[in-house]
């Protein structure tokens, strides 16, 4: 047991006994503290010198590796030791400890595999999980593994949650009732200020004028959190060469390396000032010397997972409350601080309380592959305190089994235990799987290395131009990926087989359903998938014809293809030819309202080749006819003026009367079309070809026989006017309505009906030039009342016309007042 002389007193030093005493006596607990309570830090080193302890490990869960490596550095110069010794860090790409170490300070995803490789966790005495609050899909994987091996192996092995913006009942009833323990708050006061960014102002705009106005007004150094890695170096843009020599600018985002990472976070030289800005990563967990003055954006870019199409894009939101009350607190961790936000006062309230968990956004294919690891074929078996969403569950299962990686029944291949083995997302794995089979081993996991570490090979659009750098480039961060990839590639099998796959075709391995054809139009491209994607015209990939795309970015149809490889039909033909569906499919024509045949090489949505063929007429061009209507919808079918005109007056009869009269919906009609429709069809292969008889005698043939002599005479299709001429009819929203020019109606006294049950016309009276005068139901009504001021303003308009005082006892007429010789 580990002897410490004495710790920092912080807030959380008061809570430290009752922590210890619930873990030694109940196993679990939650630890609700507030940033710069001390956490962090203090609890590991004092639960370092429990008994119950004994020789195990102390393992701490961060969510980042800027966020472990500090924490470590902390903790060891407390104790006064190098990282390595009684505190380490283990993560992706970078590993320190040493038989000495108690205290291991690790990644999230580094835990789950630790579970994973040894289901029982021996020789560790306690887990506990730091910044729960962030909620990342590996924490929440974790907590549920950590879980089940507390109930099923390790009863003695004690779990710790700490956060500190948390639901922490939500968690103690996970953790089957475990007590919750609040500490006090940030040791210093913060003073929260507000200054609104206009919509119109770029953030990075925004953000650099509060930076220069800050500096120029307030002591100390800066934190300002903006959403990405692209608005940090526009703000730096902005700001280079405008700030004081004394003040120094750098910036701090997840695609860093360590080595600047960890210099960002470090305290200015004496006399200086640093202007630090950030990302996410920033906002726990972590303590920058120095910065009393906090600027937030607002902004965070978040991950959200499209299980329709299997693609993760990133997404610029509004941050929660809880993220604003944890940037706000970085302010406050060694001084009083102010916090600067870039929006109106009012508009905290309606942020989101919390962030989202990463569970109900996220790809969930590597998390059912490592359950399958760990024998588990149900997620509804472990303890979630969200569960994982259905949509996202299905596509991961239908993924894994077109990879091989699981069988139908969830349970883990042999090559799917090879995917797992290799540490990398389950694209990138298989990659490595396959190419391993054609003796390019190394190349791809030096490909899916630098795919999974954002920056490596610099920026460009280009990924086989982005690999050649990478394979170039120096650094410690660009040598440790690679000797990573050397690692990875050391564990798989050898080949005899050497096949040169290029990186385009290595990518085909990895994300098959993201191969895109040019679809007309420079930069524009159509996805296996189906999806839409634009590249930037002028970027030099934007004339391929074919791409295999390894990142994409926004939207449906309107996302931006931010890398990729140019590839060849040859390559997608010899590496996906098993995925080349070839088939005779018939479809319709909309443009010829024909039926076509043609024989199609399809993968997925791109069309590869295809050869039109003959359609033969009769039966079968009847029923596939059928099927266009039934999938269409009855517009599609040609009705002309005849056969609308019965569809509209069968329509109202069945409204009016009811049954016997059938239903002429366009849900009963789709419903009978074998009935009504395809009796009357002829064999021919286009719609077009359909007669008005054809059309009509189906629709009457749908009426009992005994009634369907009746249809003309109750609703027929004109109106014989007291002129004699004959005026159609309309029928239409239960109404039968009559468009006659007033002049065609003198001398009518009584409302003119239709039918049996002498429905009463709706009148639509008009003026000489067919212009609406007044619609009525009620024509004796009208004679007596607006006429006279129709009357008096049509005389004026229309003088050679007949305007009678008494319309009612006029002379119907059609034509106007006959000249005076």
């Amino acid at each position: 047991m580990h002897t410490i002389v004495s710790l920092p007193a912080l807030p959380v030093t008061a809570v430290l006994g009752d922590l210890t005493h619930v873990l030694e006596h109940k196993g679990c607990a939650v630890l609700v503290a507030p940033p710069g309570a001390g956490k962090t830090t203090l609890v590991p080193l004092h639960l370092l010198q429990q008994r119950w302890r004994g020789n195990g490990k102390i393992i701490v869960l961060e969510p980042r590796r800027l966020a472990a490596r500090a924490a470590a550095r902390r903790m060891a110069s407390l104790l006064g030791e190098k990282v390595g010794e009684t505190v380490g860090y283990a993560m992706r790409l970078d590993s320190r400890q040493s038989a000495k170490t108690g205290i291991l300070v690790v990644t999230e995803g580094v835990f789950a595999r630790m579970v994973l490789d040894d289901p029982e966790l021996a020789g560790i005495a306690c887990v506990v999980f730091d910044e729960f609050h962030e909620r990342s899909l590996d924490a929440d994987f974790g907590l549920a593994l950590t879980l089940d091996v507390r109930g099923a192996l390790r009863p003695d092995l004690r779990l710790l949650v700490m956060s500190a913006t948390l639901d922490g009942a939500r968690v103690a009833q996970l953790l089957d009732g475990a007590p919750i323990i609040e500490s006090q708050g940030r040791a210093y006061p913060v003073e929260i200020r507000y200054r609104n960014r206009d919509a119109a102002t770029k953030i990075e705009d925004a953000m650099a004028s509060a930076i220069r106005s800050v500096l120029a007004e307030e002591e100390g150094s800066i934190l300002a959190f903006l959403p990405g890695q692209r608005e940090i170096e526009r703000c730096m843009e902005r700001l280079t060469g405008n700030l004081l020599p004394s003040v120094d600018l750098v910036p701090l985002f997840g695609q860093l390396d360590g080595k600047s990472q960890d210099a960002a976070i470090q305290p200015p030289p004496a006399g200086r000032r640093k202007v630090v800005l950030a990302t996410s990563i920033a906002e726990s967990a972590i303590t920058i010397d120095g910065v009393r003055i906090v600027i937030d954006s607002g902004l965070a870019r978040l991950p959200k997972y499209e299980p329709a199409t299997g693609l993760t894009r990133l997404e610029t939101l509004r941050v929660s409350r809880a993220s604003a009350d944890q940037r706000a607190g970085r302010a406050g961790r060694t001084q009083e601080g102010i916090a600067i936000r870039l929006w109106r006062s009012e508009l905290t309230n309606s942020l989101p309380a919390f962030a989202p968990p990463e569970i109900l956004e996220a790809d969930l294919t590597g998390l059912l592959l490592d359950a399958a690891a760990f024998g588990i074929t149900d997620l509804s078996t472990l303890s979630f305190l969200d569960e994982p969403p259905t949509p996202a569950l299905s596509e991961a299962r239908k993924t894994l089994i077109a990879l091989g990686a699981t069988d139908a029944g969830g349970r883990l291949t042999e090559k799917g235990k090879l995917i797992r083995t290799l540490a990398l997302p389950v694209g990138l794995a298989n990659m490595v799987a396959t190419a391993t089979e054609h003796g390019q081993a190394g190349k791809a996991a030096r490909l899916a290395v630098m795919l999974t570490e954002r920056g490596l090979g610099g920026t460009s659009a280009d990924i086989e131009h982005r690999f050649r750098r990478f394979e170039m480039e120096k650094g410690p961060r660009a040598e440790s990926a690679r000797a990573l990839a050397r690692r990875i590639a050391s564990s798989l099998p050898q080949s005899a087989l050497r096949t040169d796959l290029s990186v385009a075709a290595l990518l085909l391995l990895a994300y098959p359903e993201r191969v895109a054809r040019n679809r007309g139009g420079r930069g524009r491209y159509v996805l296996a998938n189906g999806r839409g994607a634009v590249l930037d015209e002028n970027d030099a990939l934007a004339g391929s014809e074919w791409l295999a795309i390894a990142d994409m970015q926004g939207k449906a149809q309107g996302a931006r293809i931010t890398a990729a490889a140019e590839l060849s039909e040859f390559d997608v033909r010899s590496l996906l030819g098993h995925m080349i569906e070839r088939r005779d499919e018939g479809f319709y024509d909309r443009e010829r309202k024909a039926l076509r045949r043609r024989t199609v090489e399809r993968l997925g949505a791109i069309i590869l080749a295809e050869r039109m063929l003959p359609v033969e007429k009769g039966d079968e061009a009847d029923r596939a006819l059928i099927d266009v209507v039934r999938q269409e919808g009855i517009a599609i079918l040609p009705f002309g003026q005849m056969a609308q005109s019965l569809l509209e007056r069968l329509t109202w009869l069945h409204e009016t009367l009811g049954a016997p009269w059938p239903d002429m919906a366009e849900k009963e009609l789709l419903a009978t079309l074998d009935d009504w429709f395809l009796p009357f069809l002829k064999g021919d292969t286009s719609l077009g070809a359909l007669s008005q008889d054809q059309l009509c005698n189906g629709l009457r043939y749908r009426v009992p026989f005994e009634i369907a002599q009746n249809i003309d005479r109750l609703a027929p299709t004109h109106f014989r006017a007291p002129t004699g001429n004959s005026l159609p009819l309309r029928y239409e929203n239960g109404e039968v309505v009559l468009a006659v020019r007033v002049q065609e109606l003198f001398g009518l006294n009584n409302h003119p009906t239709v039918g049996a049950t002498r429905v009463p016309l709706t009148l639509e009276l008009l003026s000489p030039a067919h212009r609406p005068l007044q619609k009525t139901r009620d024509l004796p009504g009208f004679w007596n009342g607006s006429w006279m001021d129709v009357r008096a303003d049509m005389r004026g308009r229309y003088p050679k016309h007949v305007w009678p005082e008494n319309p009612a006892e006029a002379q119907a007429t059609a034509k106007a007042k006959p000249r005076v010789k």
